[in-house]
């Protein structure tokens, strides 16, 4: 299930479109996406774009171009969107964490890939997903495929998180940064600007004045910085590690319904006044009695574990 139902469903039809975009209306098949995830590389030797690990209780997806810090190529974006898209929903799964291989989260989007483009082609010149065109996705669309995504996302973010791979982390719900790791929004100095979410994303967490500062200069973020200003939740020495674990604590104590619905009325308070908000969050939370409620409760008051579905 996504976002947009769970709100949908709790009757804030308005709020569904702004905080979870459902799924671009042209991708192609679920059968289709998954088997493209899981393809062989095309060509021997050839790495595939992501690699795809399942823990049981939580999913990690490595961004694996290492050679070109995990730029952002449309064919990993593609990879990286079908493989959170056939994880998603998986009730085994706590979380998906999301990492990238080498000295890189992610360090942008791949320039080469829009060197010579004019003002229309970025829109026109690629397709949106299709069976056609399976692997030509534009990486600003995953702004709105994870963004629809009711599985808890986790970045590990090992070293560096620049441009559209900064964004990239600002997509998730949970940041834990390594202690190398290093923020930034480039783009200006590249004659462009953040397109995947940047300059709305960056102040909802660290406000306007730093947000400026960063966009505007260029300015670079430590491990530490982002943690002061509320970008990242913690900074430790391996930070695949301690995603993992989160993702592991979410499955083992929260039942995939209500961690979504919780997911979605806090992503809500970007968007709603108070009022709404709390009416929002009380719907949801009615919307969770049932059987894992049940046991839940029942797990509390006979002081054991619970075994959620």
């Amino acid at each position: 299930m996504i976002l947009r139902q769970l709100i949908t469903s709790a009757r804030h039809p308005r709020l569904a479109a702004w905080v979870a975009p459902a799924w671009p209306t042209g991708h192609a098949s679920d059968a289709t996406l998954a088997s493209s995830a899981a393809a062989p590389p095309s060509s021997p030797g050839q790495q595939p774009p992501v690699l795809v690990e399942d823990r049981g209780t939580h999913a990690i997806i490595t961004l694996n171009r290492p050679k070109a810090l995990n730029a952002l190529s449309a064919e990993l974006c593609h990879a990286l969107l079908s493989a959170v898209r056939s994880l998603d929903g998986d009730p085994r799964l706590g979380a998906i964490v999301i990492t990238g291989s080498g000295r890189a989260f992610a360090a942008g989007v791949d320039i080469k890939e829009l060197e010579g483009l004019s003002q229309e082609q970025p829109r026109a010149s690629v397709p949106r997903l299709t069976d056609d065109t399976a692997r030509q996705v534009r990486p600003v669309e995953l702004l709105d495929g994870l963004a629809a995504v009711a599985t808890p996302l986790v970045a590990a973010v090992n070293g560096y998180a620049l441009g559209g791979g900064c964004e990239l982390a600002l997509m998730c719900d949970i940041i834990v940064a390594g202690e190398a790791a290093v923020f930034g929004l480039p783009e200006l100095q590249l004659g462009v600007m953040p397109a995947m979410g940047g300059t709305q994303r960056l102040p909802r967490l660290v406000g306007r004045p730093l947000a400026m500062d960063v966009v505007l200069t260029g300015r670079r973020l430590t491990a530490q910085e982002a943690l002061a200003a509320g970008l990242v939740s913690r900074v430790v020495q391996d930070p695949v590690a301690v995603a993992s674990a989160i993702a592991a604590r979410v499955a083992s104590s929260t039942p995939a319904g209500a961690a979504a619905r919780a997911k979605a009325a806090v992503r809500a308070s970007e968007a709603l006044p108070i009022a709404e908000g709390l009416a929002l969050e009380r719907e949801l939370f009615y919307s969770c009695f049932g059987p894992e409620q049940k046991e839940g409760m029942a797990a509390f008051r006979e002081k054991r574990p619970p075994k959620f579905r």
